[in-house]
């Protein structure tokens, strides 16, 4: 996206950024140099807006190391981004949350893991997309569900009975479609309907009748696309006109002999 044009050049302070600016800055011989331009409301350190921030450290990584410390906010979080990363980790303790969001994309997993329980969810949302999936155990109590979801959506099969009666559907849903079986018939229960239908077309098919008595016709719909012998033709008894449907439909392809009228001799 362009700069706009009617957004000043002005520093984080609010200053406006003048020639006089310019020639003061540490950084005044770049503009020399047409290959690595330094352009005032274009490509410039000394500007309060990000995007020219961040196109003067595109133009020049090399210099990011030196703007670690620097006051503002977004300049430190820029310089993160191109920084060595053995000097990211003077930052874990930054103030700022932006400043720890571009940490979070950057660290090496042995300095990620001091990030688990920042205090601003973006942050752990991030570190839960890239820490090693046997840190994720310190994620399933993290009050905030997106955090939780992803966890789910990463953690080892065998440890996800940690998250089947969490509190938010969305994280039980993703524990629903990756459980395996014996695991997967404890969450039977749940409360959700949306649940049950992953369940339904998750468990084997000799089990699914314990489904095709649901309460939600929904459930009952599931089963009858994937339910054979008895438990099929039960559901072609279904209260429910669309689960009759499907069940009579399958039951007609499964076993077309037995729709037949029978002959009169």
């Amino acid at each position: 996206m362009p700069d706009l044009p009617d957004i000043p050049a002005q520093d984080w302070q609010g200053q406006p950024i003048t020639p006089q600016t310019c020639r003061q800055c540490a950084h005044a011989d770049l503009r020399l140099d047409p290959r690595q331009p330094c352009e005032p409301a274009r490509s410039c350190v000394q500007d309060v807006y990000a995007r020219r921030i961040d196109r003067f450290f595109r133009h020049h990584p090399a210099l990011a190391n030196g703007y670690l410390a620097h006051p503002y906010f977004e300049v430190r979080a820029i310089a993160v981004r191109h920084a060595d990363l053995f000097r990211l980790s003077a930052l874990l303790n930054d103030a700022d949350e932006t400043v720890r969001l571009q940490l979070a994309l950057r660290l090496p997993q042995r300095l990620l893991r001091t990030l688990l329980h920042d205090p601003h969810r973006e942050v752990r949302i991030r570190v839960a997309h890239r820490i090693d999936a046997t840190e994720l155990p310190a994620l399933v109590q993290d009050p905030d569900y997106q955090v939780r979801h992803i966890v789910a959506q990463r953690l080892p099969v065998p440890l996800l009975p940690m998250l089947m009666h969490d509190a938010d559907l969305q994280v039980r849903l993703a524990v629903a479609q990756r459980l395996l079986m014996p695991a997967l018939w404890r969450i039977l229960q749940d409360p959700a309907a949306e649940v049950r239908r992953v369940l339904a077309q998750r468990l084997p098919v000799p089990l699914l009748d314990v489904l095709a008595k649901d309460v939600d016709w929904t459930v009952r719909w599931e089963v009858a696309g994937r339910a054979e012998g008895a438990t099929l033709h039960a559901l072609c008894k279904d209260t429910e006109p669309e689960v009759r449907e499907l069940a009579a439909s399958r039951a007609l392809h499964i076993a077309p002999w037995a729709a037949q009228e029978p002959s009169h001799v």
